[in-house]
């Protein structure tokens, strides 16, 4: 095994999610095929190069595109998801924040609009791309979303949450409403408390200083503040954690890829790596 390859564990733990090859004439093995997917994004290089033991670069490009834009990777950590829950080792206690992903010159030039919208902002450090994302209480990926760096956290709180499905091995609905939820500043608005009160939902979100200031002020009709947890709100870390452990893929601390639908790709493979 070389650097950077999927180790023996977390093949036997990919490979059962992997769609079944359609019959016809023989193509490259899917250990080698992902193992060159797993390497160019962990190390950041362009496809071109890949090095060759994984195969030709243009088929490891083709069959990474043919299950991004299937669904392949999303079913694969749904999957996976969904059989973590059912052996009881998720803990709904999910905490929510975002991250800004440099993006690279080469990220750039996409169509925008439709399928292949870019998803890039622009703000102080150039071009950037943002990952919203909802983990568990061991700092696993439930859920993300991704958006241009200058978009606002809380725009995209409800979006997150209501990505985050778990379906179940057996029957029933997927499980979709966490125990409770963490948020620092940014998610402190009247709406994302009232949407999170709404389906029951505990919640524990830091008031901002003008908040504060402004519900003072208002005297006895500003109203009672937000209960708050300090000892529940330092468990809040995990989602940074989280989200250092996903930047250790190169490819993923600076985004390369010119389509949004790419970039979530690989990002959706390095979440579910994190479920091995």
């Amino acid at each position: 095994m070389h650097r950077h390859e999927l180790s023996d564990a977390e093949w036997e733990f990919v490979r059962p999610l992997l769609p079944r090859p359609l019959r016809g004439r023989k193509r490259l093995d899917d250990r080698m095929v992902l193992n060159g997917i797993v390497w160019k994004f962990r190390t950041g290089v362009a496809w071109r190069d890949v090095p060759e033991r994984y195969g030709p670069w243009a088929t490891l490009h083709t069959r990474f595109r043919r299950w991004a834009l299937d669904g392949t990777f999303e079913r694969m950590l749904q999957a996976a998801q969904a059989g973590a829950d059912a052996a009881g080792d998720i803990d709904w206690l999910v905490s929510v924040d975002s991250t800004v992903v440099r993006a690279h010159q080469h990220a750039a030039g996409a169509r925008k609009g439709g399928l292949r919208s870019p998803a890039l902002g622009r703000s102080r450090g150039g071009l950037t791309s943002k990952i919203h994302l909802a983990c568990d209480a061991a700092g696993r990926p439930l859920a993300f979303t991704l958006t241009g760096g200058n978009t606002n956290d809380c725009t995209q709180f409800t979006a997150v949450m209501e990505a985050m499905r778990v379906p179940r091995v057996g029957p029933g609905r997927p499980r979709v409403r966490p125990c409770h939820v963490l948020g620092d500043k940014g998610y402190s608005s009247r709406a994302i408390r009232t949407w999170l009160r709404r389906r029951s939902i505990g919640h524990t979100i830091p008031e901002r200083a003008d908040q504060v200031r402004n519900r003072l002020r208002r005297g006895s009709r500003g109203g009672r503040p937000p209960a708050f947890d300090k000892q529940r709100y330092r468990q809040r870390n995990v989602v940074e954690r989280c989200f250092n452990r996903l930047k250790q893929w190169r490819g993923i601390a600076t985004r390369y890829d010119k389509t949004a639908e790419s970039f979530q790709a690989a990002v959706t493979l390095a979440s579910l790596l994190m479920w091995a």
